[in-house]
């Protein structure tokens, strides 16, 4: 679970606010029925990005504010849905963008040596940072972004993750210092000198906040501070910033009551893809009753949702009189219930392959929601999303324990049966039978959905004879003290997941099934599966350029671990989310929100 991604950082996807990262169970459970066509697709995905009419003034309702307004830190759905408003990057997710993200600041695409070490962006001229800077952005401006998202002072949640490669990178925060590896030839020029041939999966990283150029000049002595104040005074490069006085503090956030968004003057469309088509936007913070609140959006007039959860009876109030006012976005993760392959007996295939065959998936699915929460997963990389399609798309691979989505007690027979054929020592009974008494330890989170999930999934152990001893434990210990901690020896981890970053599915699943990722702390290879042929086409696969042979090399590979049955997967999330009748939306699937740079009124 890494907490929207390798830091265990427990944000909801599903249907909740937060954005990806790692398993995490505290988004709301629901009920109720969305339609069977998959998220993205149909009538269930907002408006196209089309022709919107220009003007006029927008309110997004949210429960809370942003986590953060700081580009260095910013790392929520929510943020990231007010981010690209206000700023730009050096790449970016327009809707639509589904396999790769398309040049933003970057005057093309990036350039990769061809041993894999060098990242080479061209920028574009005339972006501007808005008052009080006012001046042309820089190379540098990116170069002084990266080195204070390393530092104490400015912790960013996923610099060392996904760039701790860069040559010269810090491995620990301190005091924000060069980067040597980050080079800066001239003002329309950054260079990424990497230790190893990562730059396949670093330059697509490039479309996170940290490439958003930060002046130093202006920055540096908000930076000083611990922590860094910048957040208070950001400046910014999309069509929107938020509202400042002459000093740059912004007096349009009231944290947790409202944001004012306002149109950037030192904006230039000419260089930018984003229609941008209002004039101003209000995030009105404070909206808990999601009930409520999401009904009057429904009945209002220039209203979407924001961060708030699409509940139950509000669902199926749209799907029956609105259908047109709410849309599917996919989450861009998948849910399952992990077995470690290290402890016995999940250390053998057929063992494992029986769980699965067994495992009644639509009743996991229900614990979350049904359908309205998410699709039924038939693997792992997501709907929607680059090698999805190459895996098997929604049918998934032909693998006969992954068959009947309700569970198949016959062919579980069949595998146990195979595996006491492989291992005469296993207690195992003539009827495919579990014997030992010994119980398997199972951690789960105390809290719903999650623990609906878990109870759940500990009948399906049963149904083969497993002794379970279930321990529940607090949201926010479940992974920092338990499941990512491979010598507390936890057979079954129910709570699981992984959620995007960005578009890649090297992002997905690299550090789940890959056996060079199996970490003491912090580990995210639940399961520790560590099967040579699947790390050697990993190693492979990375190096490939995005682009459909990348896609279907890690297509494959989704194959090869969907066939090794180290977990049930059950869910492919989605997000609802609604808006009013005069609103034309338009959703973004990298940021698991309405666009608010391609959403327009009618």
């Amino acid at each position: 679970m890494h907490v929207r991604r390798l830091l265990p950082l427990l944000v909801a996807a599903g249907i909740s606010l937060g954005v990806a990262a790692c398993g995490d169970d505290s988004s709301s459970n629901t009920t109720g029925s969305a339609p069977k066509s998959s998220a993205g697709k149909g009538d269930f995905n907002g408006a196209p990005p089309g022709e919107g009419k220009k003007g006029g003034h927008l309110t997004a309702l949210a429960a809370g504010d942003v986590d953060y307004v700081d580009p260095g830190q910013t790392y929520y759905s929510f943020g990231y849905m007010i981010h690209y408003a206000v700023n730009r990057t050096l790449y970016s997710y327009g809707p639509g963008d589904n396999e790769k993200p398309r040049p933003d600041i970057a005057d093309g695409e990036p350039q990769i040596s061809s041993d894999q070490k060098t990242i080479t962006v061209k920028l574009k001229k005339g972006i501007k940072f808005s008052p009080p800077v006012n001046r042309e952005i820089t190379s540098k401006d990116i170069k002084y972004a990266f080195e204070r998202a390393f530092s104490a002072n400015v912790p960013s949640p996923y610099a060392s993750v996904y760039f701790a490669d860069i040559v010269g990178a810090p491995t620990k925060p301190g005091a924000i210092k060069d980067i040597p590896g980050i080079e800066t030839p001239d003002d329309s020029t950054i260079v990424f000198k990497l230790k190893g041939p990562s730059a396949a999966l670093v330059s697509q990283a490039l479309a996170m906040p940290i490439s958003t150029p930060v002046p130093e000049e202006y920055a540096k002595k908000f930076d000083a501070k611990a922590p860094s104040t910048y957040d208070q005074y950001v400046v910014f490069t999309g069509p929107y910033m938020y509202k400042n006085d002459a000093s740059g503090k912004l007096v349009g956030r009231t944290p947790g009551k409202s944001i004012e968004l306002v149109r950037n003057p030192n904006w230039d469309a000419k260089t930018d893809y984003r229609p941008a088509y209002l004039d101003s936007i209000t995030v009105e913070e404070g909206n808990d009753d999601s009930v409520s609140s999401s009904r009057r959006v429904l009945k209002g007039q220039g209203l979407v949702q924001g961060d708030g959860t699409t509940p139950a009876p509000v669902i199926k109030q749209a799907l029956s009189k609105q259908k047109d006012q709410i849309a599917f976005i996919p989450g861009g993760g998948y849910r399952f219930v992990s077995m470690n392959s290290t402890i016995k007996p999940f250390g053998n295939l057929n063992v494992r392959k029986a769980v699965v065959a067994a495992s009644d998936r639509k009743a996991l699915q229900l614990t979350r929601g049904g359908t309205a929460a998410g699709d039924l997963a038939t693997h792992f990389l997501p709907v929607d999303f680059p090698g999805f399609e190459d895996a098997g798309g929604a049918k998934g691979p032909s693998l006969d324990f992954m068959a009947n989505p309700s569970g198949d007690m016959a062919v579980a027979k069949k595998y146990m049966l195979a595996a006491k054929k492989e291992d005469p020592s296993l207690p195992i009974d003539a009827d495919g039978k579990w014997t030992d008494s010994n119980p398997l330890l199972m951690v789960a989170s105390n809290a719903d959905p999650g623990k609906k999930t878990a109870e759940v999934a500990q009948a399906q152990f049963e149904k083969l004879g497993f002794k379970i001893r279930f321990r529940a434990v607090p949201q926010d210990t479940l992974y920092t003290k338990f499941c990512n901690v491979p010598s507390q020896k936890i057979a079954i981890c129910p709570n699981v997941g992984w959620f995007k970053d960005f578009n890649d599915p090297q992002a997905v699943l690299d550090a789940v099934f890959n056996g060079k990722n199996i970490l003491p702390a912090n580990n995210s290879n639940w399961t520790q599966l560590n099967v040579p042929a699947i790390n050697d086409a990993m190693g492979k696969a990375a190096l490939l350029p995005a682009g459909p042979e990348r896609n279907k090399a890690w297509g494959q590979i989704d194959d090869m671990v969907t066939a090794q049955a180290p977990g049930v997967p059950y869910l492919w999330d989605k997000i609802p989310t609604v808006e009013s009748s005069d609103v034309r939306g338009v959703v973004n699937q990298y940021s698991t929100s309405w666009d608010l740079d391609f959403t327009s009124l009618k």
